[in-house]
């Protein structure tokens, strides 16, 4: 007699989790970390402003008053970039039951929240932009952060076109940080470079205690104590593998134009089109208020 065996029996249910595993980087650090601010139109301004240096200043018993020189504000320009996710899901595919979502559509809104994060971050970070006005036939983009860093704050990595981050290289960056007024309080850094100020723990004359009896081995620096300040490091999987931010989070902000919006475009058959758009621009309060090592490798 054959033994009836699973491979000739029909009618067996499926056997699919009811879980979907997604370990796509979806953290936005740059983005999280500065506050939004409302603007009222694509092209928006701010001013920055400064005082005099320091100097010598003894007048004779009885002087005459003289004016000095007034120092004017200085008007800093941004643009807002159109950002956009579209999403089409036919009728049946959100009416059949289906593993892991209750329903299509709502899982595709999240993944295109979760992708237009990711490229906002990548604008605002991950690319070096300049700012582009746009017009009729051109996308109008904002400036990436490194572009708002004033060049007094920025120090590049060596002679080469790259080199690698020295703890001398972030030295001389946080000092023309301090020299200039700023106070950043992050580090943000590749995931690379993290393991180079890990390894400023092995320097002559450092040492690690070990003395909470467990096994734990401790290799990392979350927080780095120069004599120009306290920075927290943050890592950062989507930003220029050339540069290291040194960032002070409240000079920073999001100008929002029109936030991130879903809208249901016209029906031309037997499915829904969504659009998510939304429109912002990055500013810097202060050219001077951040710093950055560009040309790593």
């Amino acid at each position: 007699m054959a033994i009836y065996k699973t491979y000739e029996q029909i009618g067996i249910k499926e056997d699919v989790s009811d879980l979907i595993s997604d370990i796509t980087p979806s953290d936005c650090p740059f983005y999280s970390m500065i506050k939004t601010e409302k603007v009222h139109n694509r092209v928006y301004q701010y001013q920055t402003d400064t005082i005099a240096a320091a100097g010598a200043n003894a007048q004779l018993e009885g002087f005459t008053a003289s004016a000095g020189t007034a120092i004017p504000t200085t008007m800093i320009s941004g643009n807002t970039q159109i950002m956009t996710k579209v999403f089409q899901v036919s009728g049946s595919a959100d009416a059949v039951s289906t593993y892991g979502r209750a329903k299509e559509t709502a899982y595709q809104l999240s993944k295109a929240l979760r992708e237009i994060k990711r490229d906002t971050e990548y604008a605002m970070v991950g690319a070096s932009n300049a700012a582009v006005t746009g017009d009729a036939s051109t996308a109008r983009e904002m400036a990436s952060a490194d572009q708002l860093i004033s060049s007094t704050t920025s120090t590049d990595a060596g002679a080469n076109a790259t080199d690698a981050l020295t703890e001398a290289k972030l030295l001389v960056n946080m000092q023309a940080c301090y020299d200039n007024g700023a106070e950043p309080s992050v580090m943000m850094c590749k995931p690379a470079d993290s393991l180079i100020l890990a390894g400023f723990t092995g320097s002559s004359g450092r040492t690690r205690n070990f003395n909470d009896t467990t096994t734990t081995l401790t290799h990392v620096v979350d927080l780095y104590v120069s004599p120009f300040g306290q920075y927290k490091t943050v890592l950062n999987r989507h930003q220029m593998s050339t540069h290291l931010f040194l960032l002070d989070p409240n000079m920073w902000r999001t100008a929002v134009l029109r936030p991130a919006t879903r809208t249901t475009l016209a029906k031309t058959g037997d499915s829904d089109t969504h659009m998510i758009v939304q429109e912002i621009g990055l500013m810097h309060k202060n050219p001077l208020g951040s710093g950055q090592i560009t040309g790593l490798s």
